[in-house]
């Protein structure tokens, strides 16, 4: 099963870096690929868990387009930027 979500916050391949290695920490999530340009996270998943996906990707700091983007957020999405940048 693919689910696409659009995110915010999201800015570069660093973001990305960090939101494929959070996602793929999630039970059954077996491939992730981000669209850096459309803001766009598709995920490959064994079942239907795009709860725990969207409430994985707003602790990282990338809520889902609709949800609340609050300050937390904002400095959450930063700063796994810059950790995103320094693994990948």
């Amino acid at each position: 099963m693919t689910t696409a979500i659009k995110i915010e916050n999201l800015k570069c391949g660093g973001c990305a870096a960090t939101i494929k290695k959070g996602l793929l920490t999630l039970e059954g999530v077996n491939d992730v690929s981000v669209d850096v340009e459309k803001s766009i996270v598709s995920i490959t998943s064994e079942n239907e868990n795009s709860v725990n996906i969207k409430e994985k990707l707003s602790k990282l700091g990338y809520p889902e387009v609709g949800d609340k983007n609050t300050i937390v957020h904002k400095a959450k999405s930063f700063v796994s930027c810059a950790v995103g940048r320094i693994d990948s």
